[in-house]
């Protein structure tokens, strides 16, 4: 993906093509990022699996994403956009395909790092071409769009997955997506067109293995932390923690380094934007309470309320339509009245959902999950359309890829952590009312109570941390490609002059 200033000046018709292809192609490789939940109790019976190592399969697949995402800042701008657009779906359909026929657990869990692999190519690269095409004063609306893919499609994993587990095996979460994302792959490469040419740029080989290994052992730690037996593990998680947060601090360091001589991996100078940095700080935390509460619910429905698979599916429809349905609006309200009179409202109004799933009991009756959730939906449609907008509106266009590619990156970290966090907190509290003298069921709800008052603590910060949003000015555009940027790319653009309307 070439630099900003490359970019051809495009009609309002064909950039609206662009990003609709765009769009539909990253909604269905996201889908699969939370499609898995719902069959994590059948999965456990059949591969015989922890619930710990069973929630493995969307961990992994969100911790592949952070450690790929900040190479895709380099991958993009030495490739043409279709040709990134073109490894990224076939990555995404090799490992759907890889995990309809997986025979084993540990072949299914490869599967899903794969998928994961082409997922992380799509995020970046629709982030990037939106906010290369659409101008400021338009990005609001445009955002809210976005947000059907960023955080409804992810929404809908577990209720897509609820239906096709009803109508057979685990397997059809995959031979159901297939046909739908190769008429994307073959779509997509025949309209898409190719924004900016592409550009030789060094990589720095020891930030890669820093990235991987840090995030990794992040995640990794806090998996383990709060689960049975964590004391007399192999490895033991927390010192694993504690290596994770040193390599990533080592990786923080290098590209530090790197920015002062050299080319770094992830530009972190998009970091010394306020505005950013607190939108930044409001997505991670709002993303750990969400993907926390996403992992929680389908367990809860059918192994403590007793509900099939598809009534857990049908039940969790209506709040990812809300959260879709409510994206364009609040897009729009974005553009009228700014970020802080949404994103205060909407991380309140999240973090008391999640207070009161916690007071949930095995008799809890379904409606009132529903109800819960339709709430916690649309408290996060007013949350993350201001957040991603907000965020990336302050950056100069230069940074648009680094931006995007630090901001996608947290996001799976955040949803990884979150996810496994809720996870080890719900294990090991079971564990202990199971000791206790509970019954299965009555020890995984104290659990799954103990889950959701993490993720309502999570909610609690993120209010805070919304208090600090502000809503940014557009940075100056500058008058020309003679414009140089310090490191080296001209940040001239031609934007202004594309579609004013895009879908």
């Amino acid at each position: 993906m070439a630099a900003p200033h490359e970019t051809p000046t495009l009609s309002p018709d064909r950039v609206t093509a662009v990003l609709r292809i765009l769009v539909l192609s990253t909604f269905v490789v996201l889908l699969n990022e939370t499609i898995m939940v719902n069959a994590i109790p059948r999965l456990m019976r059949e591969f015989d699996v922890t619930a710990a190592a069973a929630g493995w399969l969307s961990t992994a697949f969100m911790l592949t994403m952070a450690v790929v995402i900040p190479v895709t800042g380099w991958f993009l701008q030495r490739v043409t956009t279709r040709t990134a657009f073109g490894l990224a779906m076939a990555l995404f359909l090799a490992g759907t395909a890889l995990a309809a026929a997986a025979p084993a657990f540990p072949v299914l869990l490869a599967a899903r790092v794969i998928q994961a692999s082409g997922t992380a190519v799509m995020m970046p690269l629709l982030m990037t071409t939106l906010m290369t095409l659409v101008p400021p004063r338009d990005r609001g609306r445009v955002m809210g769009n976005i947000t059907l893919v960023i955080s409804v499609a992810p929404a809908l994993g577990p209720a897509v997955s609820g239906v096709l587990l009803q109508l057979g095996s685990w397997r059809l979460l995959f031979l159901a997506v297939i046909p739908v994302a190769g008429a994307m792959a073959l779509f997509g490469r025949r309209e898409l067109i190719n924004i900016g040419e592409p550009q030789a740029a060094p990589i720095d080989w020891l930030s890669v293995p820093l990235a991987a290994a840090g995030f990794g052992a992040l995640v990794y730690g806090l998996s383990g932390l709060g689960a049975e037996n964590a004391a007399q593990a192999a490895v033991p998680p927390v010192p694993i923690t504690l290596a994770g947060a040193a390599l990533v601090g080592l990786f923080v360091w290098r590209q530090l380094a790197l920015q002062r001589s050299s080319t770094p991996l992830l530009d972190l100078r998009a970091l010394s934007s306020r505005h950013f940095s607190m939108a930044l700080g409001l997505m991670c935390l709002s993303f750990m309470a969400l993907m926390g509460a996403f992992i929680l619910l389908p367990i809860y429905l059918q192994e403590v309320c007793g509900l099939t698979s598809l009534q857990t599916g049908l039940l969790l429809i209506p709040g990812g339509l809300t959260m879709g349905l409510l994206g364009p609006q609040v897009g729009k309200l974005y553009d009228r009245f700014g970020a802080p009179r949404l994103v205060v409202p909407g991380a309140a109004l999240t973090a008391l959902c999640l207070a009161l799933f916690a007071l949930t009991a095995e008799r809890t009756s379904p409606w009132l999950v529903l109800a819960l959730h339709v709430a916690l939906s649309a408290g996060m449609a007013f949350v993350f359309t201001p957040v991603f907008t907000s965020g990336l509106s302050v950056l100069p266009p230069h940074l648009y890829p680094h931006g995007s590619a630090i901001l996608g990156s947290l996001q799976q970290v955040a949803a990884a952590a979150g996810t496994a966090l809720v996870i080890s907190v719900m294990s090991g509290h079971a564990a202990t009312a199971a000791a206790e003298g509970a019954d299965a069921t009555g020890a995984l709800a104290v659990g799954i109570r103990w889950g959701f008052g993490v993720g309502a603590v999570l909610g609690a910060l993120a209010v805070l941390v919304a208090l600090l949003i502000r809503t940014p000015p557009a940075p100056p555009q500058p008058s020309g490609p003679e414009t140089q940027d310090e490191g080296g790319t001209e940040g001239g653009t031609e934007t202004s002059k594309t579609a004013h309307t895009p879908t």
